[in-house]
């Protein structure tokens, strides 16, 4: 995994300029820029440092026994329930309910690459809409403008191929790249969704069309979602940020370092950061400041488990809003075969999307918008179709299995629905009471319902999506069930930004309302979910974050 290269550059009890706790989308890009802008930082990553040449096709190992997921040194186990009246279990088998990778770049690493931009109403909506009775609908305190500078960063310094579409909000500057090629189903995609009236537009995805920056085009290997790129084709922040930070000798990627606990001193400050070596053995390195990147489960968990007398309820908890309004993007799946191979399991998962129902429409009678994209989905490899790829009622066994195996895996592509999910305090990342890691760790407790908005938003796109696919020539079409999701890989809301110190827990600069030299930046952050791809805003909003970071450290006001 290459950890031996990469020696300490930073004794633990020299005090650093910055501790950064993950080092995915958001705390990839921070490490780069603040260790780019002077200051010395080290990153604390629970996971391995892999390169490109560690990344595999191998499915049973990363999609069954979750390599890039699992803790690699002990037992992390995570429960679930859909209500606080429930009693929290640990699923056996299948993944965990926070669903996210464990390794320098984080789900950047694994991840489909969808990047879509905010528009300007996600920001503004509680203005536009009104209240929600029952949730904690609210307005963004930056705005779509103050925030579109750092989109235009992210895809010039990361890489994203795309052609601006006819609902983009408006942008500075076009795509760095062009599109990547359109797949078959992008092709009867466009087709059906022009049929009935819609505007499909090129996919914006974080993956290079062409060579960019050092780094090579995409091979069209057909293994993106769910596996690392052995090509650095994908733009995550392990191929594109990480060598940036490190090339400036001011940044230590300090690989298996689980932190465990924020340390605080009397006077209420952030003073070191605790955590367990790759050996199990705990360790403290000091910092002037903390920045939590850790996903949107783990950042919340880490800031409950940080409690001491000080803070009975957790670090940056005055508010009593850390874990709470937990959001995970609605989705639904409708599925088709056509009578003319398309093999869909080569190349990127998406090349087409239509935004026509992105926004907002009281006219559906729920609140909610999304974005429909064609794919092959989960099943774009031979043992993930075996399972889950064939029409309800397919048999699971023999010579008819294996004869709609032949069939359906080249002439199938599925079109998945993104949509909104309502912000409720009732959707919340907490501490199991009684579960425990192999270290001593509360488990992450999960409770999570969809809003009605959401599932009903769900299916109304699984409604056009039916439509698309009778137009483009389907020969047979079955959805998947809209259900209440128990695993989310997108993690937003549980430590949300805000004006007021009373309802939020992080200010408009990801600075904590409680703590002057404790920041938080990642999904966590968000106080609406956006339309179901969040990666892109996330890095977004960690450039912005680190510019204002910046102008406080050199200022002296951290």
């Amino acid at each position: 995994m290459n950890e031996s290269r990469r020696k300490p550059g930073y004794k633990t009890r020299e005090e650093v300029d910055f501790v950064i706790v993950g080092s995915g989308a958001a705390g990839g890009v921070l490490a780069k820029e603040l260790s780019a802008n002077g200051f010395s930082v080290v990153v604390l990553e629970q996971g391995p440092y892999r390169t490109a040449a560690d990344f595999k096709h191998d499915e049973m190992e990363i999609m069954f026994q979750n390599e890039l997921m699992d803790h690699p040194g002990w037992s992390d186990p995570q429960t679930f329930r859909q209500s606080e009246s429930d009693t929290a279990t640990a699923p056996q088998g299948g993944p965990p309910p926070a669903l996210y990778a464990r390794g320098v770049g984080g789900s950047s690493v694994h991840f489909t690459a969808n990047y879509w931009r905010f528009h300007q109403s996600d920001f503004k909506e509680r203005s536009l809409l009104g209240p929600m009775e029952g949730t904690g609908f609210a307005d963004w305190p930056i705005s779509y403008a103050e925030l579109e500078p750092y989109y235009t960063k992210v895809e010039w310094e990361c890489g994203v191929s795309g052609q601006p579409g006819p609902f983009e909000a408006p942008r500075s500057k076009p795509y760095p790249l062009p599109p990547l090629p359109v797949k078959s189903s992008g092709v009867l995609f466009e087709q059906g969704a022009r049929a009935v009236g819609l505007h499909p537009q090129p996919a914006p995805m974080a993956i290079l069309s062409k060579p960019y920056k050092g780094r090579p085009a995409c091979v069209h290997c057909g293994f993106c979602m769910g596996f690392g790129c052995e090509m650095n084709a994908k733009s995550s922040t392990l191929a594109s940020m990480i060598p940036l930070a490190e090339a400036t000798g001011r940044c230590e990627i300090r690989p298996l370092s689980t932190v465990y606990k924020i340390r605080t001193n009397d006077a209420g400050r952030v003073t070191e950061v605790a955590y367990l070596d790759a050996s199990g053995r705990e360790q403290a390195q000091k910092a002037k400041a903390v920045i939590l990147s850790a996903n949107g489960a783990e950042t919340p968990r880490l800031l409950l488990m940080s409690a001491s007398g000080r803070f009975p309820d957790g670090l940056a908890n005055s508010s009593g809003v850390v874990g709470k309004y937990l959001m995970g993007n609605g989705h639904s799946v409708t599925q088709a075969a056509f009578e003319q191979p398309l093999n869909e399991f080569k190349s990127v998962q998406v090349t087409r999307i239509v935004h026509d129902f992105y926004e907002h429409d009281p006219a559906r009678g729920f609140y909610g918008g999304g974005g429909l994209d064609a794919r092959p989905f989960l099943d774009s490899t031979p043992i993930m179709f075996a399972l889950a790829g064939l029409p309800p009622g397919a048999p699971r066994w023999g010579a008819d299995f294996k004869k709609m195996l032949r069939h359906y895996f080249t002439r199938k592509m599925s079109v998945l629905g993104s949509t909104t999910s309502v912000p409720l305090a009732r959707n919340n990342i907490t501490l199991d009471p009684t579960l425990k890691d192999a270290k001593g760790r509360p488990a992450i407790r999960m409770t999570y319902m969809d809003h009605e908005d959401d599932l009903a938003m769900a299916t109304f796109l699984q409604d056009r999506a039916v439509e698309i696919l009778k137009a483009a020539g389907a020969a047979e079409i079955w959805r998947d069930p809209v259900e209440g999701g128990t695993v989310h890989a997108h993690l937003l809301g549980t430590c949300r930004m805000g004006d007021d110190p009373e309802t939020s827990v992080v200010d408009r600069y990801h600075r904590s309302h409680d703590i002057a030299n404790l920041f938080i930046c990642d999904g966590s952050s968000f106080v609406s979910s956006g339309r179901g791809q969040p990666t892109m805003t996330i890095q977004a909003l960690a450039f912005r974050a680190a510019d204002h970071i910046t102008r406080f450290a050199r200022a002296g006001e951290i």
